[in-house]
């Protein structure tokens, strides 16, 4: 007696079902329960039961005997449920079931073009040049094809040769077996590498490597409005490409050295300017730094530490359109703390006529304006 299922029942078909139809359940069965997708504990005694069922009812002879005398009628025919397809052929399954794993097609082991890998150079540049732009040199270090070779490896005169381990194919392969019987892993030529030639001359300048290391000198054209971290792109001054490949690109990476006074939000200039008592009090014209030179801006009578001035066109070049940010000048008023003999009883006669009554401040504070006018860029 035997304990196995009905072959049409595994197979989930009619007992007067075609090939293909047969085919497509097999097909659609074995992806659901093969090994390496399914991880169930029956997954590989269904999959064998799979291979056992569709080898018998795929061939003519044997179905012909199944349906007549049952399992016992194919019993000595069995060559271990995986050895033929009945038709369909190896190649087709392993697709099937590999395509989803990166394994289902063949490719030449031979490298193909390759672009060149990307460069990268940081570059220190003043606030002023940030701003307005500037055209900067830089030296760098890359590898260039070799002149000596013309990126050949070889020796002036002499040739590569056929690599004689992949017969110049750039590619090994390697018979392997597995539940679905044997099938070919290729892989790239360890000896060439994939190029399908071994340098027996190498050149004596590049050493076979078919490029070298030289230094270049260019030319970088900073846009106004730059900022810390920003990249400059020029394009084709990477490392060459291999096996014809397109060469790569370097990318000047901008870093900008801090003003001595000036801050910077967007493109906004942000600059703090510290008057004394007098000229908060009564009013004054007071120099003003800017990015175009030195201007003068009128300090009104009564004007409070923490006043925004702002200085319109007198910021940073947009980047990426016309026009430029503001200066925004902050006022903060000095309170005198050495005191001459005289000053002090100027101040204590002052006080005298201001009296010595403290009020709550009703208007909006100090962090209040600031927050207005430069947003949460400053943290408050």
């Amino acid at each position: 007696m035997t304990n196995k299922r009905d072959y049409y029942q595994v197979l989930g078909v009619p007992r007067d079902a075609g090939a293909d139809e047969m085919k497509k359940a097999y097909r659609r069965l074995a992806r659901q329960y093969h090994p390496d997708v399914n991880k169930s504990d029956d997954a590989e005694e269904r999959f064998k039961e799979l291979n056992e069922a569709y080898e018998v009812l795929s061939d003519k002879q044997k179905r012909a005997a199944y349906d007549r005398f049952g399992h016992a009628g194919v019993q000595g025919g069995m060559g271990g449920g995986a050895s033929g397809f009945g038709g369909f052929g190896f190649e087709d399954i392993f697709e099937e079931f590999f395509s989803g794993f990166g394994m289902g097609s063949r490719r030449s082991g031979r490298q193909g073009p390759r672009r060149g890998a990307d460069l990268q150079y940081n570059l220190a540049i003043s606030f002023e040049e940030a701003a307005f732009g500037c055209d900067k040199e830089i030296k760098i270090l890359r590898r260039d094809t070799c002149p000596q070779c013309q990126g050949s490896g070889a020796e002036p005169g002499t040739k590569p040769m056929r690599c004689p381990q992949c017969k110049g194919s750039g590619e090994v392969r390697q018979v392997q077996q597995s539940i679905l019987g044997s099938f070919v892993n290729v892989s790239t030529c360890p000896r060439c590498r994939g190029t399908g030639e071994i340098i027996t001359s190498p050149c004596s300048q590049c050493r076979g490597d078919k490029v070298v290391q030289t230094p270049r000198t260019l030319s970088v054209k900073i846009p106004a409005g730059v900022d810390n971290g920003m990249r400059v792109r020029l394009a084709g001054e990477g490392e060459p490409g291999l096996y014809g490949g397109p060469t790569g690109n370097l990318y000047v990476t901008i870093s900008v050295k801090p003003h001595p006074y000036f801050r910077r939000r967007d493109s906004d200039v942000l600059l703090e300017m510290v008057i004394n008592i007098a000229q908060a009090v009564l009013g004054d014209e007071i120099t003003v730094p800017t990015l175009d030179g030195d201007v003068p801006l009128k300090i009104p009578a009564g004007t409070q530490s923490g006043k925004i001035f702002r200085l319109r066109g007198k910021g940073i070049p947009h980047l990426r359109r016309n026009g430029r940010g503001s200066q925004l000048v902050i006022i903060q008023v000095a309170i005198p703390t050495n005191l001459t003999p005289k000053q002090e009883q100027l101040f204590e006669e002052l006080s005298t006529t201001l009296g010595k009554e403290v009020i709550p401040q009703t208007e909006r504070g100090f962090f209040d304006k600031i927050k207005e006018a430069l947003g949460d860029a400053l943290g408050i």
